[in-house]
């Protein structure tokens, strides 16, 4: 009986350990993405929901990174104006080139709306704005449907998110969530690719 207990220990030590080391990984590895500042794609696209995502965006659209711009996860209500006021930018390019995706609500539905937008417009590259800790994820959930794009990452940084996450618990909650989805989309496209 002493020796399972101790074996049952020993193993749920190892997954502990194995799940803090991925984890330390993944966050260093987020924070260290280096942002492609230069090269033009056929599309930016944004996903909804964190701190300067779209602000972010409509920059690289105004500084002509892209010809075309589409925001992926938008509310129902929302419009073009709206989202000006929200985000306190301003559109300065040509604003038939810019789409809004009001189908989205999470990750999964973010890269079909974008797949969808790929294949209408025939795309065959687009900039992928999203926060830095949401990029994996993202990443793998747009390239599993949509292999042959390419994308150039564009992480953005949030002063909200404190640097050092063992000493803020909404920072270390947050990145230790978005890890675990991430090992949860990585095994899921993963086992999908194998079948």
């Amino acid at each position: 009986m002493r020796r399972t207990k101790f074996i049952a220990l020993m193993y749920l030590e190892c997954l502990f350990l194995l799940w803090f080391g991925g984890f330390v990984i993944f966050q260093q590895y987020i924070r260290k993405r280096p942002i492609d500042n230069t090269t033009k794609t056929d599309a930016i696209v944004v996903l909804t929901g964190g701190k300067n995502r779209i602000v972010e965006a409509v920059k690289l659209y105004n500084n002509g990174l892209a010809d075309m711009l589409f925001i992926s996860g938008v509310e129902p209500h929302v419009s073009f104006k709206s989202l000006e006021v929200q985000n306190k930018v301003q559109i300065k390019r040509q604003r038939d080139h810019v789409f809004l995706g009001k189908e989205a609500t999470n990750t999964i539905e973010n890269a079909v709306e974008v797949g969808e937008i790929i294949r209408r417009n025939n795309l065959k590259s687009i900039r992928l704005v999203t926060s830095y800790y949401h990029m994996p994820r993202s990443l793998n959930e747009l390239k599993a449907l949509n292999p042959d794009v390419e994308v150039i990452e564009h992480p953005v940084y949030s002063k909200n998110v404190s640097k050092r996450w063992w000493k803020r618990p909404k920072s270390f909650y947050l990145i230790a969530s978005e890890y675990h989805k991430f090992i949860y989309v990585y095994l899921k496209n993963f086992i999908s690719g194998l079948i």
